[in-house]
């Protein structure tokens, strides 16, 4: 996770970045300097798993209780000194990391698969040293801590940037986790969980600052560092040679300093000495070997700038300034590298957003000037989110596309992608008009509104996605129920339902189970039926036909399966008594008898439909227990014999 080679270079060559601190200390500290102030931690939750999960037993599914027990005394110690905690959890995968966790599962996969030959060989789990996180535990995670009341998030980006924005926007304590990109991100201090005493508060708090007085760099020349040595973004041997290059010519090598080590030195030397003399003359492509990869170089700079920033590394020579409805684009002046940065600015908040610019692509960035064209590329600008969006010109009907912008997380966020050219696009379908219409997503959440361009503009300055690209309609029309789905997802509610509603795209990680073990099959088959009927009840139109439902994209990890691509699931339709309900009406009416309605869907997600006499006498929430465990035992007559098995030995043991 994180920048490559940046943790081991911090412990090892530069110990004097870490420092103890006390939280307590800190805190206290934090309540003098605001007053009435309440001083918060965010917590990256996905770095702190394995940090709460303390139980000895972990093959067998884990233990919940001693579970629940460790996160609820982690939770009461920063409480009794008057810390708040804020949790985030990943809520998606953003395309341009995807490449990044699938090498992630597969190696995940080989560890899983040391796990079984050691089980195998030796007749026991092995121990903490080959610890493998349980089946469905971020779940599970988020669930036990808001039954523990605390403020829990799952994010709509990365979580790692709506953890460093929520953290630089909230004036926090700072932030709690196990990624080296919270040392690249300009926000709030960053403390290392691994080493949190959870008895004392003491844990260490790793200073950006000195990293770069140890680096002969700048805050805002960090983005560009950790793009140059490889990140979640910028694949790590996309600059290798550039990388030897620098060692080569390093003139100041340190001995003690092992190879990583020395590289990251080089690479550093050569953005203070070299590439900073030509800052704000020359653009990153002209001094650096971006070749094809250019635009994902830009993406991977820009997706540390948090909002409101800006980089001294995004060279454009303005021609004028650019109107775009309420906002304007302008050239501000950086007082550290007297240059000229192109920021967005909104009259209204008065905030300064920062403008990526890759000028012959076109792409990943929201403002660009072609220098031999001398085109203007258009942006739509929410008023509210202060960021730019691409808009295209659909070759055959002459519609300008907007990228749907998130108002809350303030990213652009795909609703289509296309499996080919992987372009993202939102279109959405009226439901009376039945027109496809660009969408733009507003405060109010009014997913149907259609874009007003400015009557300026000219269509033949839009980008222009090619005419081999055809937009395909993947989310639901009702603006109102993708807002509850949107919310309960946020809140950390629900689980990819929000996202097979807006992207039609989802992913599930690794499970401990065994691949040379084929009488078993992979939990990404056995529940596939359910999630099929779930599809159609979410992007249905509410009579039951899966004539006009999309096929969902499924990233899911089994036995075999390269992850190349998703494979392409499509709805699976229910027979439910008196037809499909909508989901206006399961999630929001009122109407009596309508709870009689929820248990009928619910048993034809199972297909338990004949079921429905003995399984209504069961209390609500035992109901979805007994229909999964009932589908297991139909689904799987290898699972049912191993289950049965073990309840007959487990009765022999008591009867002795």
């Amino acid at each position: 996770m994180g920048v490559r080679g940046l943790q081991g270079f911090v412990r090892s060559s530069c110990p004097h970045i870490c420092t103890v601190v006390n939280f307590k200390e800190l805190a206290e500290h934090h309540r003098s300097r605001h007053p009435g102030g309440t001083p918060t931690i965010v917590v990256d939750a996905m770095c702190c798993l394995r940090y709460w999960y303390t139980p000895d037993s972990w093959i067998c599914g884990g233990q919940w209780r001693e579970y629940f027990s460790s996160l609820r005394e982690f939770v009461k110690t920063f409480t009794a000194v008057g810390i708040k905690l804020v949790f985030f959890f990943d809520g998606m995968v953003e395309q341009s990391k995807r490449d990044e966790w699938v090498k992630r599962r597969l190696k995940n996969n080989r560890e899983i698969a040391k796990i079984f030959h050691y089980i195998k060989s030796h007749r026991e789990q092995p121990g903490r040293n080959m610890f493998f996180i349980p089946s469905g535990l971020a779940i599970f995670t988020q669930f036990a801590l808001k039954a523990l009341g605390q403020e829990t998030l799952c994010s709509l980006q990365e979580a790692d940037y709506e953890v460093a924005s929520y953290g630089l926007q909230n004036n926090c304590l700072g932030i709690l986790g196990e990624d080296t990109d919270y040392l690249i991100y300009d926000t709030c201090p960053y403390f290392s969980i691994s080493e949190l005493s959870l008895d004392s508060l003491d844990t260490i708090m790793l200073c950006r600052e000195k990293l770069c007085q140890s680096l002969g760099l700048s805050l805002s020349d960090l983005p560009l560092l950790a793009c140059l040595l490889g990140n979640d973004i910028i694949p790590e041997g996309m600059f290798e040679s550039f990388r030897y290059k620098c060692l080569s010519s390093y003139t100041s090598v340190k001995e003690n300093f092992d190879k990583k080590g020395n590289i990251i030195l080089a690479v550093a030397d050569h953005i203070s000495k070299v590439l900073r003399l030509h800052q704000g003359e020359k653009k990153l492509e002209e001094m650096l070997p971006l070749g094809p990869n250019k635009a994902l170089f830009y993406k991977g700079v820009a997706s540390y700038l948090l909002p409101g920033q800006k980089s001294p590394w995004f060279f454009q020579k303005p021609e004028g300034v650019v109107t775009l409805d309420k906002q304007v684009l302008s050239m501000s002046s950086d007082p550290k590298s007297k240059q000229e940065v192109p920021v967005c600015t909104d009259p209204g908040s008065k905030q300064e957003v920062p403008v990526c610019t890759d000028p012959e692509s076109k792409q990943e960035v929201p403002v660009c000037t072609d220098p031999e064209s001398k085109q203007e590329v258009l942006l739509y600008t929410h008023p509210e989110s202060k960021q730019g969006v691409p808009v295209y010109t659909d070759p055959e009907s002459k519609q300008e596309v907007p990228m749907c912008t998130d108002p809350e997380p303030k990213q652009e966020f795909p609703l289509c992608t296309h499996p080919e050219s992987r372009q993202e696009v939102l279109l959405c379908t009226h439901p009376e008009s039945k027109r496809k219409l660009p969408v733009d997503t507003d405060p109010e959440f009014n997913l149907e509104a259609p874009l007003c361009t400015n009557p300026e503009i000219k269509q033949e300055d839009l980008v222009n996605m090619g005419p081999e690209v055809k937009p395909q309609i993947t989310m639901v029309s009702d603006p109102e129920i993708l807002k509850v789905a949107r919310a309960h997802h946020v809140q950390a509610e629900s689980y990819l339902v929000y996202n097979v509603m807006s992207s039609g795209e989802v992913e599930c990680s690794n499970s401990l189970e065994d691949a040379m073990d084929q009488a078993l099959p992979s939990q990404a088959f056995v529940y596939r039926p359910v999630r099929q009927r779930v599809y159609s009840l979410l992007l249905g139109d509410g009579e039951g036909g899966t004539s006009t439902c999309p096929t969902v994209k499924e990233w899911f990890v089994y036995s075999g399966n390269p992850l190349r691509q998703p494979d392409l699931v499509r709805p699976l339709q229910m027979s439910i008594p008196g037809g499909t309900p909508s989901l206006k009406l399961l999630w929001l009416s009122q109407e009596a008898g309508l709870q009689a309605q929820r248990l009928d869907t619910l048993l034809a997600c199972f297909d338990l439909s004949s079921s429905r006499e003995e399984l209504q006498v069961v209390e609500s929430p035992f109901q979805a227990l007994c229909c999964l465990l009932i589908y297991l035992f139909v689904q799987v007559v290898s699972f049912k014999i191993s289950l049965l098995q073990k309840l007959l030995m487990a009765r022999s043991r008591t009867n002795c």
